[in-house]
């Protein structure tokens, strides 16, 4: 099945109905209700055995021997300590990833062996699917269902795909004007510093990390200070795969010590960040400081998603509430400006709050629950203040807007109508379970409005008439536009934004240029029978 079946597979399928908690026999019954994030969570069965750094292919202490808690986000208690990286440890782990790339064998193996490597690497994910979706729920509060059903299929494949190119990226000859022998070659760029956000952690270590490698460079990756501990597992998997030590060394740390050190290391020779637009930026900065090393951005979002006249509205209302709730609200490419054509918009808004009403939230470890926590107490507040925002700047509430429980970091699903432009809601990224529903007369006007941002990620449209469709998606100045369907994410098609939503590519062939320098090579040629 690929991965946008078993989304729409995820969608489609009733989560109303009850469900056990993985691994063992508790039913609960899936409805929005308080008593769902309120009962005593489920304790995980495995053991945490990764917490230290990665460096030179082993586990080992930071240097200055500090560690810091990670949290489960469903009760704010401490899962594990983990060792806490910061610049020395930088230094250590980029001084492996350059002697593994000057003096060591990877990029120097040919490319079919690197691809037997990420090959070997996709079965063992397959095969500790449990281990790793424990992990990610445990550690970030993502319904289990869809870590395990969901995104470690997606990111199995998507190693395997970039397995797949390892021994396909290949130059060209190219001709010239003169009897010259022309070549493009395509050759790794070196050491790559990669830092991931909390919200998609494994997914956002296979974006960065397949690719990297099929292309033959080294990696220093920086995980998010929230959720470190399933990149590190993956990382040891990887190692059991065969890879060579110090060709993939995790640094987990914070972002102005850890994350800013990877960004103006000189012996760094390209970065990739995925984060906010804000920290975005920094990074930027600090890149060109340092040794002007070129930098891929996947940034903030605040994307439309429009409902036109004549949509299906109960499709449409699904779709939407799937563009917008789906992993909690956070989502950078989340479909939260949901923009409603006037003629279906007062049915729209009902059937949206009714189905806003109807979400499962919950233990993210029961099995039939949409919605777990937020990710930390700083997120939930921020989202909280939000929606008071909203409250205060006239948007009509419909539903939700409360905290649940007292412990934990649920929240109602949200729903606001009568929401305009100038509202905090429908211009900054909430990243929260957080829907803004807007009205529109036509075309010409929503164009207008949904590009009136400073995002460019993604965008929906909902429609049955294909000239509409035609019209909106070149309309719209965003990098990936989804038409009657969201939130699909094959390997090979690339995902980026406009404008301050980011630069560069993730996933398919367009990522490949990230990883790869572009050398020509000119050799004259002696009497040639021909040019």
């Amino acid at each position: 099945m690929t991965a946008a079946s078993r989304i729409s597979s995820f969608l489609s399928r009733s989560l109303l109905s009850k469900g056990r908690i993985c691994g063992v026999g508790r039913s609960v019954a899936c409805s929005y209700t308080t008593a769902a994030a309120l009962e005593k969570p489920f304790t995980p069965s495995i053991k945490v055995n990764y917490t230290k750094l990665l460096i030179n292919g082993n586990f080992v202490d930071s240097a200055s021997g500090k560690t810091f808690p990670t949290y489960d986000p469903r009760t704010g208690d401490v899962i594990a300590h983990v060792a806490e990286g910061d610049a020395e440890d930088i230094n250590r782990a980029v001084s492996a990833a350059r002697k593994a790339f000057d003096e060591g064998p990877w990029p120097k193996m040919t490319a079919y062996e690197r691809s037997r490597i990420l090959f070997r690497f996709a079965d063992l994910i397959d095969q500790h699917t449990e281990e790793l979706a424990t992990l990610e729920t445990w550690d970030n509060g993502k319904p289990y269902e869809q870590a395990a059903k969901i995104e470690l299929p997606m990111i199995s494949r998507l190693i395997r795909y970039y397995a797949g190119w390892a021994d396909k990226i290949h130059g060209l000859t190219v001709p010239a004007d003169s009897p010259h022998l022309v070549q493009t070659i395509h050759e790794p760029i070196g050491v790559a510093g990669q830092i991931i956000p909390w919200n998609f952690p494994l997914l956002m270590f296979a974006w960065k990390v397949g690719p990297a490698l099929a292309c033959g460079n080294t990696v220093v990756i920086k995980t998010a200070e929230q959720t470190p501990l399933s990149a590190l597992y993956a990382a040891k998997l990887l190692h059991e795969a065969g890879l060579p030590p110090g060709v993939l060394n995790v640094v987990s740390g914070f972002g102005p010590t850890a994350g800013a050190a990877l960004a103006t290391h000189m012996q760094v020779d390209k970065l990739a960040f995925t984060g906010s637009t804000e920290t975005g930026k920094i990074v930027l900065e600090l890149a060109a400081k340092s040794n002007l090393k070129p930098v891929t951005l996947e940034l903030g979002g605040k994307s439309p998603f429009i409902v036109c006249k004549d949509a299906d509205v109960d499709k449409a209302v699904e779709l939407a509430h799937f563009a917008l709730f789906f992993n909690q609200g956070q989502c950078c490419c989340a479909g939260s400006r949901t923009y409603v054509h006037e003629s279906v918009y007062d049915e729209f808004l009902e059937k949206a709050k009714a189905r806003a009403l109807k979400r499962s939230v919950g233990d993210p470890f029961v099995a039939g629950i949409e919605q777990g926590p937020q990710i930390d107490s700083e997120q939930f507040e921020k989202i909280m203040r939000y929606i008071r925002s909203g409250v205060e700047s006239g948007a009509t509430l419909e539903t939700g807007g409360e905290r649940i429980g007292d412990k934990g970091f649920y929240i109602q699903p949200t729903v606001f109508s009568n929401v305009k432009e100038d509202m905090l809601i429908a211009k900054d990224e909430i990243f929260g379970p957080v829907q803004s529903i807007l009205k529109f007369k036509d075309i010409n006007e929503v164009i207008r409005r949904a590009n009136t941002t400073s995002y460019g990620l993604a965008a929906g449209v909902f429609t049955q008439d294909i000239d509409t469709a035609n019209t909106l998606t070149r309309a719209l100045k965003v990098g990936t536009v989804w038409i009657n369907c969201y939130d699909v994410f094959d390997a090979a098609i690339p995902f980026g934004g406009y404008k301050m939503s980011g630069q560069g590519r993730e996933k398919g062939i367009h990522c490949l240029s990230n990883y790869l320098q572009v050398k020509a090579v000119v050799t004259p040629l002696k009497d040639p029978a021909w040019i």
